[in-house]
């Protein structure tokens, strides 16, 4: 992240977000809103004095999963690039009430700007790549589990946070009473495998059995982990298995449905063994959820934003998922991490490495293939009634003058040739290339071997 924020070649447009994308491959146009953060990047040094000095230190902090607290002032995380805060309008006393301004007094650069507005970029780039990441399922939506009513019931990234030794608890494991638990739980598909999602995330057996090995090696506690099946599946992923059953991890394999309740103090797991078929109560003192990975709330808004399609599980679709596992359905626009699908942080790597190729071997070429199919419009034919525009599933047609009319035109970069607005033309003013009528009455007279002239009132 240093890497990227130092090189001068990039340029990093942190605390944004892009709120239009127009043109094609080669010729994007990209509108980016630059969110106020009411902090100048360029005199900040980041030497946190102002966060130092807020009052006002209750609002629950996203990066520690509300397991603590945070000022109005803040770091989004420790290792933030740029290390630049921002001020959370929502609950700054000075925003709500105009009084308060204690950042801006403390302040030694004199950063601290309340009237800082958003900014408005247009930017012109020529290739595109989606790496907008996942986010992890909320278990609050499956009562089975008693996460949010049970007080020592965590996820797998809130215990990170408890076991780091950054995080609330400065890397010391406990329970809500502040005693360190005897007895862990770990279990695994929460929101896969059938529950939210059908699919399976892939990452959830293996950072379970990495907690399992946190949890042991931190508290020497017993570990048990409730599993479907282990899915070991990457390079010397079962070695690593097989290292955490021998520093003692229980491992139960179960089947339907897993139930957490509490009772005299302690909470309960209860399970059906899937080799004996009989119901099994296991107490713990502490139960980790392995939550899997769905896409983000916003995903069928930026797909619709960027022209990309959504495969059945909402996650961004390839266009093929052997021969162009990177590339979209729109030129110039490829994809990496897990907004394609669920995936390790090895395999992350490598898509993101295998999108950069693309994108610059395409922008080294300079030129790009259009589709041989593309459509045409006769303009005297077309009423400009936009059938076409409003079908059009790759955004290729828009409306232009012509003679004193509007009628549609053809984007030919941005036609794939999918036929769907010659079809539906009702003044049959779109004529799709190689599919002419001529050319298609001559295929079907060739195929049934009728060796005559075709009479040229046969065509409209």
């Amino acid at each position: 992240m240093v890497s990227v924020g130092r090189h001068e070649n990039i340029t990093l447009l942190s605390y944004s977000e892009v709120e239009a994308v127009s043109g094609f491959v080669g010729s994007f146009q990209v509108r980016v809103r630059r969110k106020a953060r009411h902090v100048k990047e360029d005199l900040c040094t980041g030497c946190g004095t102002c966060v130092q000095k807020c009052p006002w230190r209750k609002i629950p902090s996203e990066f520690d999963l509300g397991l603590d607290t945070r000022p109005a002032i803040y770091f989004p995380f420790g290792q933030a690039v740029p290390r630049v805060p921002v001020i959370d309008t929502e609950h700054c006393v000075y925003f709500a009430k105009g009084t308060c301004r204690a950042c801006a007094k403390f302040c030694p650069r004199e950063a601290i700007d309340f009237e800082q507005t958003d900014q408005q970029l247009e930017l012109e780039v020529g290739t595109i790549i989606l790496a907008t990441g996942f986010q992890n399922y909320d278990p609050h939506r499956d009562t089975r589990f008693g996460y949010g009513e049970l007080p020592d019931v965590v996820t797998g990234p809130e215990f990170e946070r408890l076991v780091n030794s950054g995080g609330p608890t400065l890397g010391r494991v406990l329970r809500a009473d502040g005693t360190p638990p005897k007895k862990v739980a770990l279990i695994h598909c929460v929101g896969s495998r059938g529950d939210a999602h059908e699919y399976c995330s892939r990452v959830c057996c293996m950072y379970s059995l990495k907690l399992a090995h946190l949890v042991h090696d931190a508290t020497g506690a017993e570990v048990t982990e409730f599993y479907r099946d282990m899915r070991t599946f990457g390079k010397d992923y079962e070695s690593f298995y097989r290292r955490v059953v021998a520093e003692g991890i229980h491992t139960f394999r179960y089947e339907g449905d897993v139930q957490v309740t509490q009772a005299d103090g302690h909470l309960r797991v209860t399970a059906t063994d899937v080799f004996t078929g009989k119901p099994a109560e296991i107490e713990s003192d502490m139960v980790i959820l392995a939550t899997g990975l769905e896409p983000q709330a916003d995903q069928r808004q930026v797909a619709r934003r960027f022209g990309v399609s959504l495969s059945p599980d909402g996650f961004f679709m390839e266009r093929h998922p052997k021969l162009a596992p990177v590339e979209t359905a729109s030129d110039g626009i490829f994809l990496a991490g897990t907004c394609q699908g669920p995936k390790d942080i090895p395999d992350s790597v490598a898509q993101g490495g295998a999108a950069a190729a693309a994108a610059l071997s395409l922008m080294d070429a300079g030129y790009v293939f259009l589709e041989p199919f593309t459509v045409h419009v006769l303009a005297e034919r077309c009423s400009g009634c936009r059938t076409c525009q409003n079908l059009c599933p790759f955004g290729a047609i828009q409306m232009a003058e012509h003679e004193g009319r509007t009628v549609s035109t053809i984007n030919e970069v941005l036609c794939k040739g999918c036929g769907t607005c010659a079809a539906a033309c009702p003044a049959g003013a779109i004529y799709q290339n190689n599919f002419s009528n001529d050319q298609v009455i001559a295929e079907i007279l060739g195929a049934l071997s009728i060796d005559r002239a075709i009479p040229q009132e046969a065509f409209p």
